[in-house]
């Protein structure tokens, strides 16, 4: 149960960091645009303020427009990204208001170079901001040909505006690097970052899926345990009740008989539930140290077990392994849970007579924050009723290790078997 409750909580601390991922991309894309309009975009028409009421117009209409196809965009992105990775459909009517208002910004930004409302060099950067906006998140609903060729159209279209206004050449030709740039920018940055965020999402959809089959087996693995114990014994009891109601009615004694035999019946399926139940509950040492190992390089924890296949971890008496079974699973949810350890490793030996099970690890804070909670205590009180002694806490080189020790010869009784909740 600890080691399922420790899985839930690290699957939900990894989508939480992938929803973080998911969110600082959004953001930096709905951010690019804005950052490009305050800059780039902003600065190259200063020189329209000097040049009368018709460029401070264009240039006013300009940044408007621009900023609401901002807007627009940061609008579109989330629904882009869902489109991308085919959760949702993205509406073509939503795209209808930015081209409209790409064109309008195409025409304002050739109206400004006619009057000489815009700088030679201020030309270039404005264009460079012109489809960025619409760019971003477009580029993530139609395929990358696509995507390029109807920009190479767009770019043809706005260098021959350009010059039929008369731009000269060499202004021409930074216009057209800049409309490639930016395409290619759009590209680089917008592309990548949703392919990534797909397969990352796509990743942790199927370690949920994994987790619910694992769940959906073991709880058919349950339902085919309890059937083995119960159905059988069940219809025993069911066809012995029904001699004995026969026997009963017919004055005969030997109805007593069957229904002792009920009876017993009846006890021994109790007691076969419980042993299936406690299955469960009870912490094998080969178990959890398989466990333990699968857990912790799932976490990238490097984890080495030394000893497991020897006589101390196979040869020790069935309630010395539960006992330190029990000791693997809480020192494998401490180091999971306070430290931040790079390598694990796992001892079991047999010292005059004890097995010794040492848990060390290399993670900073693990001391202090598990020697302070109760779960370290709860096996001291577990070990010292078999003989037994548990010592925590940090040794040379910034280790930290719990060592625990147990006589072969330790006494068998009901705590062997009863885990910390029963307890």
């Amino acid at each position: 149960m600890i080691g399922r409750v420790r899985g839930w909580r690290r699957g939900w601390q990894e989508r939480t960091k992938l929803q973080r991922i998911d969110l600082y991309t959004r953001l930096t894309l709905c951010a690019l645009p804005w950052v490009f309009l305050a800059t780039w975009g902003l600065l190259p028409l200063g020189k329209a303020l000097g040049q009368g009421p018709l460029p401070v117009s264009l240039a006013a209409a300009f940044l408007a427009v621009n900023a609401v196809q901002c807007v627009l965009s940061n609008r579109n992105v989330d629904t882009a990204f869902a489109h991308y990775r085919g959760v949702e459909l993205f509406p073509l009517r939503r795209l209808r208001l930015p081209a409209v208002l790409l064109a309008v910004l195409t025409g304002l930004l050739v109206a400004l170079a006619a009057v000489g409302g815009v700088g030679d060099a201020g030309l270039s950067l404005l264009v460079l901001d012109l489809p960025l906006a619409f760019a971003t998140p477009y580029v993530l609903l139609v395929p990358v040909r696509t995507y390029l060729l109807r920009c190479a159209a767009y770019a043809v279209a706005v260098v021959a505006l350009l010059a039929a206004v008369g731009v000269p050449g060499r202004l021409l030709f930074g216009s057209a690097v800049s409309l490639i740039v930016v395409t290619l920018l759009v590209l680089v940055s917008t592309r990548p970052s949703a392919w990534s965020l797909s397969v990352m999402w796509q990743a942790e959809e199927a370690r949920d899926m994994q987790a619910r089959l694992a769940v959906a087996e073991e709880r058919l693995r349950f339902g085919r345990d309890m059937h083995d114990v119960l159905g059988r014994n069940l219809a025993v009891i069911a066809l012995k009740s029904e001699l004995a109601v026969e026997l009963a009615q017919r004055g005969n004694a030997a109805a007593v008989d069957q229904m002792v035999e009920v009876q017993r019946i009846a006890r021994a399926s109790q007691q076969e539930v419980r042993d299936v139940v406690r299955g469960y509950r009870e912490a094998d040492l080969p178990t959890e140290l398989l466990g333990a190992k699968g857990v912790l390089e799932a976490a990238g924890i490097t984890c080495t077990v030394e000893g497991a296949d020897g006589p101390a971890g196979t040869g020790a008496p069935a309630a010395v392994q539960a006992a330190l079974g029990w000791v693997v699973r809480e020192a494998a949810t401490n180091v999971l849970r306070h430290g931040d350890p790079r390598v694990c490793v796992i001892r079991l030996r047999t010292v005059a007579g004890s097995v010794v099970l040492e848990v060390e690890n290399d993670g900073a804070g693990t001391a202090a924050a598990s020697e302070g909670g109760s779960g370290l205590a709860g096996l001291r009180e577990r070990l010292a009723a078999l003989g037994g002694s548990l010592e925590a806490g940090a040794v040379d080189d910034g280790l930290f290790r719990v060592t625990a020790t147990v006589p072969l010869t330790a006494p068998r009784n009901r705590s062997d078997s009863a885990s910390p909740e029963e307890r």
